[in-house]
């Protein structure tokens, strides 16, 4: 046998398989020692003697079809022996022929996909113990050490020499309106607004000295200051009361007038040259302002500070909500049927197209692996998986060998 590095398993796979050729051969010499304390007896012993006879002949048999499938018996250059090391790469191109016919076709796996339900099982694995805990600190842990190594002149040259030539040369005007009108037509900049209502009207209510700061000089000089304080505290009161009207009116003419402005800038960036000119220009002067490489490098600075600080706090807002993003995904993967069909499609897809795409490169591993061996040592490998499996063929061989002597013998007394 080829030297072969074995690991845990296939020292109890060629344990197995000495085992079995002992017992092939341990039935074989029983064979032979019948068949000689028996030879030349009459009567029962003849019969005993027959089966003895048509035992060594199926042993040997056997032992020679199990013996050619890995090697030359006794070492004779029989034709047709040594099948598995002198025609290993036909054998392995024929494996993966297979494989991929039965095992790695889209329908094969599909149909796989679909009796394992796996979304289920998935959720079930997330929501359970610290399953969600330790994806979360596995994928921090990963994040924590890639973030650090990207540096701001790396950040620094990408932004400058990719990021923000791209978009300049990039018309942005049809997607910022497109973008704009689906946030219109969904009402999302409703909430915004309500928000800029909200702490202008707060901001003006406790700043009044401010206004009377910008319409105070103003006046006219022959007006009393008396005059002049009246119609500050008027414009003062009748502003904050306008803020608050539109804050609290979700129906006011100035909400109307400001959906009917967004839509028609949204309309206009999609479709009239001259305001998708403008912002191509306004998108030109901001992007390649001499600044703009700096600040966005700053800003990622910031930004990936404040993701480390997060990711490496066990007990931070981000790892805290993600753990919990994780268990109600799985809670919503047992629960939620509709989900879990989608999901299931979209994974049955997923893993159908890899197959479609990459099949072959995949099934490649075994005939690329069993290429780079030598014949002896891809006999070896085999033999120790299947051999022990094979000596069965020798030992049926003895036994099925001896009951036909013995009803060849039978048939042939009778007759």
């Amino acid at each position: 046998m080829a030297t072969v590095t074995l690991g845990a398993a296939d020292l109890v796979r060629r344990r197995g398989l000495r085992q079995m050729r002992l017992v092939a051969l341990s039935l074989l010499v029983l064979a032979a020692v019948i068949y000689v304390i028996t030879l030349h007896r009459e009567g029962a012993w003849a019969y005993v003697n027959a089966a003895s006879e048509a035992a060594m002949v199926g042993a040997l048999a056997d032992w020679f079809a199990v013996t050619a499938l890995f090697r030359h018996p006794l070492g004779l250059p029989i034709p047709h022996t040594a099948i598995v090391p002198t025609r290993k790469d036909m054998l392995a191109e024929s494996l993966e022929q297979f494989v991929t016919e039965n095992f790695l076709s889209p329908e094969v796996v599909g149909e796989k996909m679909k009796s394992a339900d796996v979304s289920r099982r998935a959720g079930e694995w997330l929501a359970a113990g610290n399953h969600a805990e330790r994806i979360v600190a596995e994928g921090a842990r990963t994040i924590g050490a890639a973030l650090p190594k990207l540096g701001d002149d790396d950040v620094t040259a990408f932004v400058r020499g990719s990021l923000l030539p791209r978009f300049v040369q990039e018309p942005l005007s049809p997607i910022a309106g497109h973008f704009l009108e689906s946030v219109v037509d969904d009402g999302a900049h409703h909430a915004l607004f309500d928000l800029l209502m909200v702490e202008a009207h707060d901001w003006l209510s406790e700043n009044r000295e401010l206004l009377d700061g910008v319409v105070g000089p103003r006046a006219p000089r022959w007006s009393p200051m008396w005059v002049d304080r009246m119609v500050v505290d008027r414009i003062h009161r009748e502003a904050v009361a306008w803020l608050a009207d539109v804050r609290d009116n979700q129906n006011h003419a100035a909400r109307q007038a400001v959906d009917k402005l967004l839509q028609k800038l949204a309309v206009d960036l999609q479709n009239d040259p001259e305001t998708m000119e403008r912002f191509e220009a306004f998108k030109a002067r901001m992007l390649t302002h001499p600044d703009m490489g700096s600040s966005l490098t700053a800003v990622w600075d910031s930004l990936r500070t404040a993701l480390i600080d997060s990711i490496q706090d066990p007990a931070s807002t981000l790892r805290v909500r993600g753990v919990r993003v994780i268990q109600d995904l799985g809670q919503r993967l047992q629960t939620d049927d509709v989900l879990r069909a989608k999901v299931d499609v979209r994974a049955t897809e997923a893993v159908s197209y890899v197959i479609r795409t990459y099949g072959n490169e995949i099934v490649s591993v075994i005939s690329d692996t069993i290429s780079r061996w030598d014949g002896r040592e891809a006999s070896a490998r085999i033999e120790l998986h299947v051999g022990r499996d094979l000596q069965f063929i020798r030992i049926n061989g003895t036994v099925v060998g001896a009951l036909v002597g013995l009803v060849i013998h039978t048939v042939s007394q009778l007759l």
